[in-house]
């Protein structure tokens, strides 16, 4: 029986009797119901096909939120990106006495806090962070530079963090701070943090520190309070760094 040059499907020779027609065509059908499944093995939404030799190919399932495609021994593949780019874990406004950012994903390298236009009940007073709802004195912050009269005092250890800047109580003026926590998923160092933080208020306040928490404990919630008195205003984001 002759059969076709690419794919070698079976096809009646040119003297074949009539009355095997029947079986010919089943089977020519079946050949090439095969060879067109073959050329599109993809079973589900988000699949990619992909050539394995010059003729075939095979399916490479959907990868999960956040992957990237790559290559991998020759052939595509879905990743964890390495390294690179920063995802919004959390966010909200700010009130009251705290505002508590739990069950923080380990699978990130770096967090990254950034707080804006802060306002709170009490004057003169910065904004702290504690980790891990840690109340004990397992924290230090220095301030490294600033162009305050405060600026260069170093904080013996303390029960918290201390952001740097002072406190908006009019809302009036732009504020921001950024803390950026670094291998905080570690379970076998202490944590250390870079503070900076700018107030527009009266003498247009720029403050840089940095914060230690004496603790090996990974990081999985991180509490923002204040020095004294309640949170009434302002907005933060928690960023996951790869």
């Amino acid at each position: 029986m002759a059969t076709t040059t690419n794919y070698g499907w079976s096809t009646p020779d040119n003297t074949a009797l009539v009355k095997d027609g029947a079986s010919a065509i089943r089977t020519l059908g079946s050949s090439v119901d095969t060879s067109l499944k073959s050329l599109s093995p993809g079973t589900t939404a988000g699949d990619i096909d992909y050539y394995t030799s010059s003729t075939a190919k095979s399916r490479l399932a959907i990868g999960s939120t956040s992957q990237v495609l790559t290559v991998s021994g020759g052939v595509p593949a879905w990743a964890t990106p390495s390294s690179g780019g920063m995802t919004s874990l959390a966010s909200g406004t700010l009130s009251g006495a705290s505002v508590v950012i739990s069950s923080i994903s380990g699978s990130y390298i770096d967090l990254y806090l950034v707080i804006t236009n802060r306002v709170q009940a009490t004057a003169n007073k910065a904004a702290v962070i504690r980790l891990n709802g840690d109340s004990g004195t397992n924290y230090t912050t220095s301030t490294t530079y600033g162009n305050d009269s405060a600026a260069g005092i170093a904080t013996p250890d303390q029960t918290f963090i201390r952001t740097a800047g002072d406190a908006q109580i009019s809302g009036t003026s732009f504020s921001i701070e950024t803390i950026k926590l670094y291998n905080y998923a570690n379970t076998s160092i202490h944590k250390i943090c870079d503070i900076n933080s700018y107030n527009s208020a009266t003498s247009a306040t720029i403050r840089n520190s940095i914060g230690f928490y004496k603790s090996a404990s990974a990081i999985t919630s991180i509490t923002i309070t204040t020095e004294s008195g309640n949170l009434t205003s302002g907005n933060y984001v928690l960023y996951g760094v790869k």
